[in-house]
C-alpha cells in the first residue's frame, strides 16, 4: 500500500514521475492528489472555446466540424486542417506532415483536445495537438487509452496539463495512486468535522477525482475548500498572535506638538474619510498594543497626508517614523513630497528651520557611500525623525535610535515575511507600530485571506478637482492603422502643453532570454528599443526621456525631476512610474503590449494621467485577438475607472491559487479549490474557528493533524506578495 508521502516514480513509474515533477513539481503521492481537476466534463458537453487564453496549455472537449489536407506552398509537406465547434465559436487545429489524422478525425466526431493555444491570422489555433475520441476512445498517437474509457457515463475530470503530460495521462496516474493508497489519517478532529457537518477526508480525495454524479463533487469540494480555508486562517490567527505578543511603545498625541502645528498650515480641509482614519489610528497609536493595520483607497485619495499626521504624532511622542517604498524612485519621491509638507517643519539642523521641526533622510541601496553613511548616522542618532527608503531599510545593518512607527507604502510589493522583519526593529522586547498603504483596492474577501494579520480602513472619497480619464483598446493586429493614431493623439496632448508616459513591459537591456519561454510568442516590447524607434520616427522632434528601474539612482532622479519641470515631452518607462509618481501636467498614457499587465497594473498606470485640470486619455495597445480572456480584460478595464469594481473583476479573473501564491509562496498546493470570490462565507467562518482554536492553544498542540495540514497548505516560512498577473 501507499502513503502521501511515497515517492511518485514508485507509484506511477518514472516516466510519468518524471512528467508530472518537471511540469507541476509533483513529487509525492499527496502533491499529485492535491493537483485537483480544473474542471469536470459530461459526454456531449463541449467546452466554452470562448474562454481559452492565447499561450495557454488548455483540455478542450470539441466536436469536429470539418477536416481538410492541402500542400503547403512554403514549406515542403502537407498540411491537415480540422475545424472544431462548440457550438458557437470555432477553433482550428493543424497537424503538419501528420496525414493519418485524417483517418481518424470525422465530422461530426467528439474528441478531448489537448495542446497550446496560439493565434494565427487571428483566429484561435492549436498546432499539433494531442486528442483522445470519445467516439471510440482512440488516442492520437493510436494507443488505446483506459483512463477516459473509465469515464463512460460519467463524469470526465479535466486537470491542469501540460506539453510534457496530458489531462487524461493524468487521470490515469491518479487513478494508479487511489487504487494502492492507505487509509488517509483525517486532519480535522471528530467533534469539529461533526460540528461543521463536513464529509471525511478520504471520501472527499476520492470524490474530487473520481465523482459518481455532481452531488459527490459538490460534497467533496466542500470540504476540501474548508481545509484549505481553516489552514490559511490558522496560519494567520497564529501571526496574529505572535505580532501582538511584544508591546510597543506608546505614542499619544501631543499638544502644542509638531502634528498641531502642521495641521495649522493645511492649505485644505481633511476629508471625512482622512478625519475618520486618522482618529482611528491616532488611538492605535496611543496604546502598546501593536497596530497592524491596513490603509487602502484609490490613487490619490489622500493616504500620505494620513501617513505623515501619524508619522509627525509618533514623533512628537519622541519616536522615529520610517517609511519603506517599494523602488527607489518612489522612496525619492516620498522623501521630496514630504520635505514639502513639512517646509520648515522638515528642515531639522538647518538654518531657518521651525522651533521643533524634525528632518527627512532618504536611505536606498545606491546611495553612494558617503550619502549613505550620513543617512545611516541620521537614523542611528535619531536626527531624522523621518527615514524614507526601499528595503534597504530592514537591512539588519541599519539601526535607529528609537523606531516607533513604519509606514509601508504599496504592500503588493512586499512579503509578510519582510514585514515581520521591520516589527522586530523597534529595539529589545518591543514591535513598532505598522501601517500598510495600497492603492489596490483589495476585496473582503482577499483582505481576510492575504492581509488576514491586519486590520483594515478604506478611503474611499475621490479628492475633488480630479479630471476624468477616457480609455481605449487599441487592437493594433486587427486594425493597424490605428498605432499610427496613437501616435498621433500624443502629438496632439503635448501641442496643448501637456506630457506624456508610454509604458512597456520590458527595459530592453537583459541578457536572458526575455521571453521566458513562457510562450510563442514575440518577445515584449522594450523600453529603450520603443524610445529610440519613437524618437526617430513617429514622436521626432518631441523631448523623449527614459526611465527605468536599473538606471542609477541618480539619474533616475533627474529624469524624475526634469518630467515635473515639464523638460521632458514624452516619458517611456517600465512600471516603475506605477506607483507615487505625480506630475499633473501628465494628461496622456500609453502602454504597450497591455495584455502582458495585470488588471491592477493598469489601473494603477493609469492613475498616473488625470491629475491636473486637464482630462486624461489612456491607450491600451495590444495585439491580441478579440474574443479572448485577454481581450475582454483589457475591455473591462476601459469600461470603468472604479478601481473596488476592478479588484473585483481582477479576483474573478484570475487563478485562484495564484492568490495565496500572492501571500505565502513555496506551498505546492496554496489554494487550489477556495474561490476567494465566491467562498466569502466558509473564509468568515473558518477565520472565527481559527481564532478560537488559536487562543486557546497557540500551536495547535493537541490538534496535531491540523497543525500538519497548515504546513501542507500554507509555506508559512516563506511570504511575498503577488500580483503582477
Amino acid at each position: 500500500m501507499t502513503a502521501l508521502g511515497e515517492k511518485l516514480d514508485r507509484v506511477v513509474g518514472k516516466k510519468s514521475a518524471d512528467a508530472l515533477a518537471a511540469a507541476f513539481n509533483l513529487e509525492t503521492a499527496g502533491d499529485l492528489l492535491r493537483h485537483y481537476p480544473r474542471r469536470y466534463a459530461e459526454r456531449g458537453q463541449l467546452t466554452d472555446i470562448a474562454g481559452l487564453e492565447v499561450g495557454e496549455h488548455v483540455t478542450v472537449m470539441a466536436k469536429v466540424v470539418s477536416v481538410n489536407k492541402r500542400q503547403m506552398k512554403t514549406k515542403r509537406g502537407s498540411l491537415v486542417e480540422v475545424s472544431l465547434t462548440d457550438g458557437k465559436r470555432s477553433l482550428d487545429c493543424a497537424f503538419f506532415n501528420q496525414p493519418w489524422h485524417m483517418d481518424k478525425l470525422k465530422p461530426g466526431i467528439s474528441a478531448l483536445f489537448a495542446g497550446k493555444v496560439t493565434a494565427f491570422r487571428n483566429k484561435l489555433q492549436l498546432a499539433n495537438p494531442d486528442y483522445q475520441l470519445l467516439d471510440g476512445d482512440v488516442g492520437a498517437d493510436g494507443s488505446e487509452p483506459t483512463a477516459v474509457e473509465e469515464f463512460a457515463g460519467g463524469l470526465i475530470p479535466v486537470y491542469p496539463a501540460s506539453a510534457k503530460i496530458q489531462s487524461w495521462q493524468i487521470a490515469q496516474c491518479v487513478q494508479q495512486t487511489l487504487a494502492v493508497l492507505d487509509a488517509i489519517e483525517d486532519p480535522f478532529p471528530d467533534e469539529l468535522r461533526d460540528k461543521l457537518g463536513l464529509t471525511p477526508y478520504e471520501q472527499a480525495v476520492r470524490s474530487i477525482h473520481r465523482p459518481a454524479e455532481w452531488a459527490d463533487l459538490e460534497t467533496a469540494r466542500e470540504r476540501l475548500k474548508w481545509d484549505e480555508a481553516l489552514s490559511v486562517q490558522l496560519a494567520l490567527a497564529r501571526r496574529r498572535s505572535t505580532a501582538g505578543a511584544r508591546p510597543a511603545p506608546a505614542c499619544p498625541p501631543k499638544s502644542g506638538g509638531l502634528l498641531d502645528a502642521f495641521d495649522q498650515r493645511l492649505p485644505f480641509t481633511l476629508t471625512a474619510g482622512q478625519v475618520e482614519v486618522g482618529e482611528t489610528i491616532a488611538t492605535d497609536l496611543a496604546g502598546e498594543h501593536p497596530m497592524n493595520r491596513l490603509l487602502q483607497g484609490e490613487v490619490g485619495s489622500g493616504k500620505t497626508i494620513v501617513a505623515l499626521r501619524a508619522m509627525l504624532q509618533a514623533i512628537d511622542a519622541g519616536k522615529q517614523a520610517a517609511l519603506l517604498a517599494p523602488t527607489e524612485v518612489l522612496a525619492a519621491q516620498h522623501a521630496r513630497s514630504l520635505r514639502d509638507l513639512l517646509g520648515d517643519l522638515g528642515q531639522g539642523g538647518e538654518l531657518g528651520a521651525a522651533e521643533n521641526s524634525t528632518r527627512v533622510t532618504l536611505l536606498t541601496g545606491s546611495l553612494n557611500a558617503a550619502q549613505r553613511k550620513q543617512a545611516m548616522l541620521d537614523a542611528a542618532s535619531g536626527a531624522a525623525g523621518i527615514v524614507v527608503g526601499t528595503h534597504a531599510l530592514i537591512q539588519d545593518k541599519v539601526s535607529f535610535a528609537e523606531l516607533g512607527f513604519v509606514v509601508v507604502d504599496e504592500q503588493h510589493r512586499f512579503g509578510v515575511e519582510q514585514r515581520d522583519a521591520l516589527r522586530g526593529r523597534a529595539g529589545a522586547n518591543q514591535s513598532p507600530h505598522v501601517l500598510v498603504m495600497t492603492a489596490t483596492p483589495i476585496p473582503r474577501t482577499v483582505a481576510m485571506t492575504v492581509y488576514g494579520d491586519l486590520e483594515t480602513s478604506a478611503l474611499r472619497e475621490l479628492p475633488a478637482g480630479r479630471s476624468p480619464i477616457a480609455t481605449t483598446v487599441v487592437p493594433v493586429a486587427e486594425k493597424p492603422a490605428w498605432l499610427e493614431r496613437v501616435w498621433q493623439r500624443l502629438r496632439e496632448e503635448i501641442s496643448q502643453g501637456h506630457q506624456a508616459y508610454v509604458v512597456c513591459p520590458r527595459i530592453g537591456d537583459e541578457e536572458d532570454s526575455p521571453n521566458g519561454g513562457a510562450d510563442d510568442r514575440r518577445p515584449p516590447l522594450a523600453v529603450l528599443d520603443v524610445a529610440a524607434e519613437l524618437a526617430a520616427g513617429p514622436l521626432a522632434g518631441l523631448r523623449v526621456g527614459v526611465l527605468h528601474g536599473r538606471m542609477p539612482t541618480d539619474d533616475k532622479d533627474a529624469v524624475m525631476r526634469a518630467f515635473a519641470a515639464a523638460e521632458v515631452d514624452v516619458l517611456v518607462a517600465t512600471t516603475v512610474v506605477e506607483v507615487g509618481v505625480n506630475v499633473p501636467n501628465a494628461t496622456g498614457m500609453v502602454i504597450m503590449d497591455a495584455d502582458r499587465f495585470g488588471v491592477s497594473q493598469l489601473h494603477q498606470l493609469r492613475g498616473r494621467v488625470g491629475r491636473g485640470s486637464a482630462p486624461g486619455v489612456c491607450l491600451l495597445v495590444t495585439e491580441m485577438p478579440g474574443g479572448t480572456a485577454t481581450r475582454d480584460r483589457l475591455d473591462a478595464v476601459a469600461s470603468t475607472l472604479d478601481g473596488f469594481e476592478l479588484a473585483r473583476m481582477d479576483l474573478e479573473l484570475r487563478r485562484e491559487g495564484d492568490i495565496l501564491g500572492a501571500s505565502q509562496s513555496g506551498a505546492k498546493s496554496g489554494l487550489k479549490m477556495l474561490s476567494l470570490i465566491r467562498d466569502e462565507q466558509i473564509i468568515a467562518d473558518a477565520r472565527g474557528v481559527a481564532q478560537a482554536l488559536i487562543t486557546d492553544d497557540p500551536e495547535l498542540t493537541a490538534f496535531p493533524g491540523l497543525a500538519g495540514m497548515v504546513h501542507q497548505v500554507v509555506a508559512v516560512d516563506k511570504a511575498e506578495y503577488l500580483e503582477k498577473a
